[in-house]
């Protein structure tokens, strides 16, 4: 079964150097790189734990009560359903906007808010949590917030771009492609 928020669309790998945009359908929301190691290996651990849990669902189904078999599904279908929205977590464009998709909260920001889209050397988290290091980060400057009142789009040490530099410039030169194609556009 195909997963078509799982990989980016080829055509970002296969940009020419005078064709930042390549696509006939802007419209579509798309992610510029593919997911990270990191991200993919915990979804897919939290995949084998769901089928472990379903397994176990089975179990107490048949040897127990109904019901405490039902609970056990449902956090099946719920652990699952984390695994899902962990490999959709990321940077998407489109001709609409710049969308930051978190775990538990999406925001959107349309071309019109934007004033630029940079690449900034400053101290970032490893891997989302608190340690910092020395690293690069995408940010967004906004006409309606202040500067740094934003957290970064993405950044080199983040669980898609963990010691994979050079699909972090791709992909911050891509969003920053588009950004500089749709507020030049205005």
């Amino acid at each position: 079964m195909p997963l078509p928020f799982l990989t980016a669309d080829r055509a970002f790998d296969e940009v020419v150097d005078d064709q930042a945009l390549p696509f006939q359908d802007r419209d579509r929301w798309r992610r510029p790189y593919r997911p990270g190691p990191w991200r993919v290996g915990a979804a897919a651990i939290l995949l084998l734990l769901a089928s472990y849990v379903l397994v176990a669902a089975v179990i107490i189904a048949v040897a127990g009560t109904l019901s405490a078999g039902a609970v056990c599904f449902g956090v099946a279908l719920l652990v699952i359903a984390c695994a899902l929205r962990l490999l959709r977590v990321g940077t998407w464009v489109s001709a609409r906007g710049l969308r930051r998709v978190g775990f538990l909260v999406t925001r959107t920001a349309p071309w019109e808010q934007i004033v630029s889209a940079r690449t900034i050397q400053q101290p970032v988290r490893w891997l989302g949590l608190p340690r910092t290091v020395q690293g690069q980060a995408l940010v967004l400057v906004r006409k309606d917030r202040a500067p740094g009142a934003e957290p970064p789009l993405m950044t080199s040490h983040n669980a898609d771009f963990l010691a994979r530099s050079d699909a972090f410039d791709r992909a911050a030169d891509t969003v920053e492609a588009w950004a500089a194609e749709y507020v030049r556009g205005r």
